[in-house]
């Protein structure tokens, strides 16, 4: 039997500058933790942690290349664009969290006591963590659209930002777990409301776009993602406001650490931590619905 439908691998997906960069990606991602489990070690929940997202961005990498050799991503139903997007600024957040998580932990330059040996397994690990990011970062640059360029929503500013104020949202949620005492006050109980309905709407967006489902909502996607923009906005200044007066004002809490208070164990820590991504999170949406009324302006020139 003879094709007529071209041929059945796609040679591209492998020499094109995005397959080249998801190549190097498999490369330095078995390096990273082959190099890690063998000599390196990890331990704790922040090895593990790191662990996770190495062995989790080289199975879907691995199902990405596959895919699009195989031209298997057309039996799909699922907006291919948009997943493929989405997962490369995520593993680009992944990481490079992980690529400064594991040398901060695990990396010393004394032998002692670890030994040389396992000290260089270490050193070589992380270096190879720092090339994974590059490389994931690398595909982000590549894929990311360009203006004037029909292209899928996550790879648009608005649609990578929607990734990044994802990530930001679990690193607070990973903080207020950690004994950050937000049940004391109702205002404080307000925030984290504020954070988990603009992390589960932003989830919401990102789910629709990946999954193409868009098209079958009975209101306008863009316009309603706009909208929720906005409103993540003010909710996010709200709670930019509220958090820091009631966990740093000296009337409802302590504006410096507390001398007695234990080393990864500190409520105080943990507030802080939120304080200042709750202002990362806040410039994030502003900078998605400035970007976000730019295009809406120029798709109707």
């Amino acid at each position: 039997m003879e094709s007529t439908g071209g041929p059945y691998l796609n040679t591209a997906a492998v020499t094109s500058p995005v397959g080249i960069a998801r190549v190097l990606q498999l490369t330095f991602g078995c390096t990273t933790f082959s190099l890690v489990a063998h000599q390196g070690g990890f331990s704790a929940a922040y090895g593990t942690f790191c662990m996770f997202v190495w062995t989790f961005c080289f199975a879907v990498t691995t199902f990405i290349l596959t895919c699009e050799f195989t031209r298997l991503h057309s039996c799909l139903t699922i907006s291919w664009g948009n997943f493929t997007a989405a997962f490369a600024m995520l593993a680009t957040l992944m990481s490079i969290t992980a690529a400064i998580i594991y040398p901060l932990y695990f990396v010393q330059l004394g032998c002692y006591p670890i030994g040389c040996e396992v000290r260089d397994f270490r050193i070589a690990g992380s270096v190879f963590a720092g090339l994974l990011f590059t490389s994931y970062a690398a595909e982000v640059c590549l894929t990311r659209a360009k203006p004037g360029q029909v292209s899928s929503y996550m790879a648009t500013v608005s649609g990578l930002l929607k990734i990044v104020q994802a990530f930001v949202a679990c690193i607070i949620f990973g903080a207020l777990v950690n004994d950050s005492q937000y049940s004391k006050y109702v205002a404080t109980q307000w925030c984290v409301a504020v954070y988990s309905f603009c992390f589960v709407v932003t989830v919401v967006v990102v789910a629709f776009s990946v999954t193409g489902k868009t098209a079958l909502l009975w209101f306008p996607f863009e316009r309603a993602v706009v909208v929720y923009t906005f409103g993540a906005v003010l909710l996010y200044v709200s709670a930019a406001v509220i958090w820091p007066v009631f966990c740093f004002d000296s009337k409802y809490g302590s504006p410096r650490r507390p001398g007695l208070c234990a080393k990864g164990k500190c409520p105080w820590d943990s507030q802080l931590v939120i304080a200042i991504f709750t202002y990362v999170n806040l410039l994030l949406y502003v900078v998605d619905l400035a970007y976000s009324q730019r295009i809406r302006f120029v798709s109707h020139l």
